[in-house]
């Protein structure tokens, strides 16, 4: 299947996202489609399978125009969309998420279970999934879902395949065998369009790249041909200096502790502590137990034994509430279940956990809270036209920036950062990473868990490895590498 987008203009009431896009899609390449957040990627993919309806421009599969008008009508011409917001239903199996509205019934209206669990195991097989059919799907990670995300494209047997950020909650073996599939996908003839903030997997896996600025598609090319530096300057306009600014950490006292944390068969014995000014970055596989540790941390989980000292004090923590109380932030890894309300506005989203600090009496001085939002706003360079805007609207790197603003405007003690760029172009994980150094400097403690290991390494000042639930090893700035880091993570012991 051939795709060609020509000259492709949408727009959404005075806010022009599109301003003439060329994308060619051929038979059996892996395509990359790149660019900061709110570039247009997205809403491409959109037109192309029938969400949004495009203002200009034209779209041919094999020679023949199309006009898809809704995503059953291109799923019906070959074409799946795996989007970065995971579809899934959490109160229903994982057999029941696979095939909603796909479902298979006889003649007389019975499903058909055995011949869709015998084509879910297929699947799952060929991906190397082990997770029951029966499950909740709620109750699975979210690398899990993830997985059956892509299965369900999988199952459609379509002739292209759009991944949006497929790998962002993925370990590094589940990628791996992303990446296999994707080549047998590719030499049977399929093609895949692949967007990704992963520069490392782009040179990886694709055969073609077109990047996009400002709703134009400024430049493709052969992977072969180009080079991480000129997608960057293609990307945003100019230079990027460094990915990682510079760090000259000055250290206060120790503000907090852990002490022997432990919750049975999840973590165990968990003691650590992070001193003012300093970004402490936490590192392992997916399911080592990284989170879970920070969310007891927090209150949002219960844990069986162990303290936690603020200042030298023990203190308890039952809710998020009680760590908010003692100035304790969490910048979770998913903003748009955990970190935002998307139908809220950015004020509203911002103003939720500060709404103390500006009532008297129980009014909202509404003076004061404007010219905080308007603050934080500009501060972390979110870009919007209005603090009104709802922030769902807003593209994945300024929904962070929404995220970090809430809870900075709390002026904590302690900053955790669950997986803080996830799915963050690469200019504004700059402006956070230049952010979180600001942060440190004014005397904030930073907890950053990462899966990105050049990111653990670029920021933190101190490493620690969580393999099986306990601290595996721990590194400074100086001494740490990718495979120190690796071999920590996966049990071994540095020699």
């Amino acid at each position: 299947m051939r795709i060609v987008m020509n000259d492709i203009h949408k727009a959404f009431g005075a806010n022009k996202v599109l301003q003439g896009v060329n994308f060619t899609l051929e038979p059996g390449e892996v395509h990359a489609l790149m660019g900061e957040n709110g570039a247009g990627k997205s809403t491409l993919m959109n037109i192309l399978t029938g969400l949004h309806k495009r203002d200009q421009g034209s779209i041919t599969i094999d020679g023949k125009e199309v006009h898809f008008k809704d995503s059953k009508e291109a799923e019906a011409a070959g074409i799946a969309f795996i989007r970065q917001e995971l579809n899934i239903w959490p109160e229903m199996t994982v057999l029941e998420n696979l095939f909603i509205g796909k479902e298979l019934r006889n003649s007389f209206g019975v499903l058909k279970e055995r011949k869709m669990k015998t084509l879910a195991k297929q699947v799952f097989n060929r991906l190397d999934i082990s997770i029951p059919l029966d499950k909740k799907a709620g109750e699975c990670s979210v690398g899990e879902q993830q997985m059956i995300e892509i299965s369900k494209a999988l199952m459609l047997d379509a002739e292209v395949i759009i991944m949006d950020e497929p790998t962002s909650a993925l370990a590094d073996k589940e990628i791996e065998k992303l990446f296999t599939v994707m080549k047998e996908l590719t030499a049977s003839g399929v093609s895949l369009v692949y967007i990704s903030h992963r520069m490392e997997e782009i040179f990886e896996i694709c055969d073609r790249i077109t990047v996009m600025r400002d709703g134009v598609s400024v430049a493709t090319s052969y992977i072969k041909d180009t080079s991480f530096e000129e997608i960057v300057k293609q990307m945003v306009g100019r230079e990027l200096e460094d990915r990682y600014p510079a760090r000259v950490p000055k250290y206060g006292k120790t503000v907090f502790e852990v002490k022997g944390l432990s919750r049975k068969g999840v973590f165990e014995d968990i003691s650590f502590s992070v001193k003012e000014g300093e970004i402490l970055g936490i590192s392992g596989l997916m399911g080592a137990g990284r989170t879970e540790i920070m969310r007891a941390i927090f209150g949002l989980d219960p844990y069986d034994s162990g303290n936690i000292v603020m200042n030298g004090e023990s203190v308890t923590i039952k809710s998020p509430a009680d760590a908010a109380d003692k100035r304790i932030a969490f910048v979770t890894e998913d903003r748009k279940d955990e970190g935002l309300i998307l139908d809220y506005s950015i004020r509203d989203n911002i103003m939720l956990p500060n709404l103390k600090s500006f009532s008297s009496y129980g009014v909202i001085q509404t003076k004061d809270e404007k010219s905080f939002v308007q603050t934080m706003v500009k501060r972390l360079k979110v870009k919007t036209e209005s603090e009104e805007k709802s922030v769902g609207d807003l593209s994945g790197g300024n929904q962070q920036k929404v995220v970090l603003a809430k809870w900075i405007g709390k002026q904590p003690k302690v900053l955790i950062m669950d997986e803080p760029t996830r799915g963050i172009d690469v200019g504004a994980k700059r402006e956070i990473y230049q952010l979180m150094n600001e942060l440190t400097d004014r005397g904030m403690a930073i907890i950053m868990i990462s899966s990105d290991l050049p990111e653990i390494l670029g920021m933190s000042d101190r490493i620690l490895v969580i393999h099986e639930g306990k601290i595996s090893g721990e590194l400074m700035r100086d001494e740490a590498t990718q495979e120190k880091i690796m071999t920590f993570a996966t049990g071994g012991n540095e020699k």
